[in-house]
């Protein structure tokens, strides 16, 4: 069924459209993450289909069934109101909105999804929260409220790891249409079927997850650039014909120069323009940074106890924890801004940290953008050469002709990738990111991605995106409770294989047992397929991890090249599953085999 219909949308907020002639069908299956650069009108649109702005041009064909809910990337609040208050505000706006004759969600229901999403003391005020807390109140109300049509607008900022992994399940199990914006690839792929981009006001649309659109997109880029090709070269030999001195006077001649100006006209506007990055940086010594038994309390609340570790010129540290433990923190403890309650912090003479906060602290909205940059730097060195601020920022994708705007102008994503520049015009030679990927598109993380790789300094960096995690981190920092922090090789999924075996032997000690029955002791042993399986399985995990890291290291030799990048993260997921499989066989196997030996001893 057919929940929503947009045709020929237009909508512009200057002299430049920003969405030209959109057509759009939502149906009730479909689950659909909308991509594209920041800056291109995708929350815009995301707006005008939930309602909540009024396009220019063009028309919205609803269902009559229609129940849309929608969550903003930055929903409005009422800072005098309590959590409950606030969540169920948003209800029934929703629910007037909707239209009457709904069906009513009751209060036990809004309370039990705020529960769901971490947030089980209603009677707190908003105007305490956090951004991320406040978010999570606004995404209960929108989860809890009926619907067949969710808006999304980020729904993965701000939150953690673990509330992620519970979202992406509640939505792949959601009975009703999805149209999402996220940067989160790994929940594209997870919850979608359909992909939409945005690219120059058009959309795109291709049916499968991620990985499927990210192989149309380069099918379709090279049919555009084959038949581009086929244009040129008609169109040359048909200019050099008009050249020649073409007399109109017949029919046939009119024709062929009727035709030489489509040819004309119909040239593909390619576009070239793409973020570059060059790595820029000082010189880093030999000491870096040296944590030796850090201590930081808040009230009762430990944060971090006793915590040690020296961060390696070439360090690549990820940092996961649920909010609110202490994360943020810590980076300040290791950056020199806020002062630990035992231990001590050694930093190098050469260590220069450039900082990218959650926020976007440095950004004074009322300076022009090529004034914000000049002022930190007017040229930076590179690898290719200096570079002026002004080519700097075309290089991030801010033409000459958006050097005089104002930075309050910008999107949200447009004053991310502002924010990133002037971090790196600052030449730091250690980088620490606190939810770098918030407000970022997917084509500047991809760069962003590469640009690190190439980094000659440490990157230490706390985030929710589990495919940048994986993607950047070789080491990672886990907070897990009581103020310990555990570390750990490898990336987020690499500790994730680590934690579920541990927690489902230790859930296993902890089910009660039951009373023991006198009953006759059956004899343990091995079936003959079991024992075949045990003798080999060690083998089988070694050979799947070494198949596991090999794929890796193509990902990186081919960071670059998304067909490739895509079809190896998929390889790499289904080694990972085969390898969980067979971690929780081996696990099984080895208890037998313990209590097998165990009987013979007895």
């Amino acid at each position: 069924m057919v929940l929503l219909t947009c045709e020929h949308i237009k909508k512009s907020y200057t002299e430049k459209p920003l969405i030209t002639d959109v057509n759009l069908t939502i149906s009730d299956t479909d689950k659909i993450g909308f991509v594209g650069v920041n800056g291109t009108g995708k929350s815009t649109l995301l707006k005008i289909v939930s309602g909540a702005l009024e396009p220019e041009g063009g028309t919205l064909i609803k269902s009559r069934e229609l129940m849309i809910g929608y969550l903003p990337q930055n929903p409005d609040f009422d800072g005098s109101m309590t959590v409950l208050e606030q969540a169920s505000f948003y209800v029934r706006r929703a629910e007037a909105k909707n239209g009457p004759g709904r069906e009513k969600t009751e209060e036990y229901q809004i309370k039990a999804m705020l529960g769901k999403l971490g947030m089980q003391d209603t009677e707190l005020k908003m105007n305490t929260l956090s951004g991320g807390q406040r978010k999570r109140v606004a995404m209960a109300a929108v989860l809890a409220q009926k619907s067949n049509l969710l808006i999304l607008d980020e729904p993965t900022n701000h939150m953690d790891n673990e509330m992620i992994e519970w979202m992406e399940g509640f939505l792949k199990k959601y009975k009703g249409a999805i149209f999402m914006i996220t940067h989160d690839r790994y929940f594209l792929d997870r919850v979608t079927n359909r992909i939409v981009e945005m690219d120059k006001g058009r959309l795109y649309s291709c049916e499968g997850n991620y990985n499927a659109y990210l192989e149309a997109k380069a099918a379709r880029q090279e049919m555009e650039l084959a038949s581009e090709r086929k244009r040129a070269a008609i169109y040359k030999k048909e200019l050099a014909w008009i050249r020649r001195g073409a007399q109109a006077r017949s029919t046939k001649a009119k024709g062929r120069i009727q035709r030489f100006e489509e040819l004309k006209e119909a040239k593909l506007e390619l576009d070239d323009s793409s973020l570059e990055l060059s790595a820029v940086s000082s010189r880093l010594g030999k000491k870096i940074i040296e944590l030796s038994d850090i201590s930081k309390s808040y009230g009762d609340k430990t944060l971090i106890r006793d915590f040690s570790y020296t961060v390696l010129r070439n360090d690549r540290i990820g940092i996961i924890g649920p909010n609110g433990c202490g994360k943020s923190t810590l980076l300040k403890i290791i950056m020199g801004q806020a002062e630990p309650d035992g231990g001590r912090v050694e930093m190098g003479d050469t260590v220069k940290i450039g900082y990218f906060s959650q926020e976007n602290e440095a950004l004074d909205e009322d300076k022009r953008i090529i004034q914000f940059i000049g002022e930190i730097a007017g040229s930076v060195r590179t690898e290719e050469g200096i570079f002026s601020a002004s080519q700097m920022l075309e290089r991030f994708l801010f033409p000459p002709h958006m050097h005089s705007v104002k930075v309050g102008a910008l999107s949200g994503g447009e004053k991310r990738r502002l924010y990133l520049l002037s971090i790196l015009m600052q030449a730091p030679n250690i980088l620490v990111f606190d939810e770098p990927t918030n407000d970022l598109d997917i084509d500047t993380l991809t760069v962003l991605e590469d640009y690190l790789d190439g980094f000659s300094g440490a990157v230490i960096l706390v985030s929710h995106d589990r495919y940048f995690l994986d993607r950047l981190a070789v080491r990672t920092f886990v907070f897990e409770g009581e103020g310990k922090i555990g570390h750990y090789p490898g990336g987020y999924t690499d500790w994730l294989m680590r934690e579920k075996p541990l927690k489902k032997s230790e859930a296993k000690e902890e089910r009660p047992k039951a009373r023991p029955q006198p009953e006759k002791k059956k004899k343990l042993k091995f079936s003959y397929k079991e024992q075949r399986e045990y003798d080999s399985i060690e083998d089988d995990i070694s050979k799947l991890e070494e198949g596991i890291a090999e794929v890796q290291r193509q990902m990186a030799a081919n960071a670059t090249n998304s067909g490739e990048l895509a079809r190896l993260d998929k390889e790499q997921q289904e080694l990972e599953e085969q390898l969980l499989e067979k971690m929780e066989r081996w696990e099984y196997l080895s208890e037998l085999a313990e209590k097998i030996e165990n009987q013979r001893t007895e």
